[in-house]
């Protein structure tokens, strides 16, 4: 049984949790309290010199870094096409959420939902931002203008990857009205068999 080092509103911490469940995967979690300085004490940080959630432990070893730990869980699963260039487009939309995606939309969120900042003096930070996660989400809406999924018309982990964060973009400020692509596509994920929300 694998066991997840999570703090469970986070998007990264969702992406594995889904992946497993959807998957079928048993798994025990451990609860890293963030906000409290839980994945910063010495005892964490031999798990994971980096400090952060979520870390998924296989064994005696652990793997942080979540779109690593979906990587890891989706190997010869449905989740996972099985060509290798589909599997490269697979990891292509990974590293866009990594680079793009998550460290504006999701930072938002934490500031604005989570962690309970006072953003009075990052005004210019949030708008930069702001504007680079709806440039996002518009490479987004683009490519899902003609197609149900993000790779070879087949659910995968390049779904849950962007799902976890898209999903609660409106937590940071972000208004999803605009992008009808982006919309029908977050029905057709929440369809899928053995699907969590990020509240379960």
């Amino acid at each position: 049984m694998h066991t997840l080092f999570q703090f469970h509103p986070s998007g990264n911490c969702y992406k594995l949790r889904l992946a497993m469940r959807q998957l079928g995967v048993s798994f025990r979690i451990k609860e890293i309290n963030i906000l409290k300085g839980e994945s910063r004490t010495p005892e964490f940080l031999a798990i994971n010199p980096n400090g952060r959630v979520p870390v998924l432990q296989v064994g005696d070893r652990y793997l942080p870094e979540s779109n690593a730990a979906l990587w890891y869980l989706a190997q010869q699963t449905h989740l996972l096409p099985d060509d290798s260039f589909s599997q490269a487009q697979v990891l292509q939309w990974m590293l866009f959420e990594q680079y793009s995606h998550e460290p504006n939309i999701a930072t938002l969120r934490y500031w604005q939902s989570l962690a309970n900042i006072d953003t009075s003096e990052l005004i210019q930070t949030i708008n930069t931002k702001r504007q680079a996660g709806y440039q996002a989400l518009e490479v987004m809406e683009r490519h899902l203008a003609e197609r149900d999924y993000f790779v070879g018309e087949q659910y995968s982990i390049a779904d849950i990857t962007l799902y976890a964060y898209t999903h609660v973009a409106h937590e940071g400020g972000f208004d999803l009205k605009g992008f009808p692509g982006i919309c029908r596509w977050l029905v057709a994920v929440a369809s899928q068999p053995g699907f969590v929300s990020l509240a379960d």
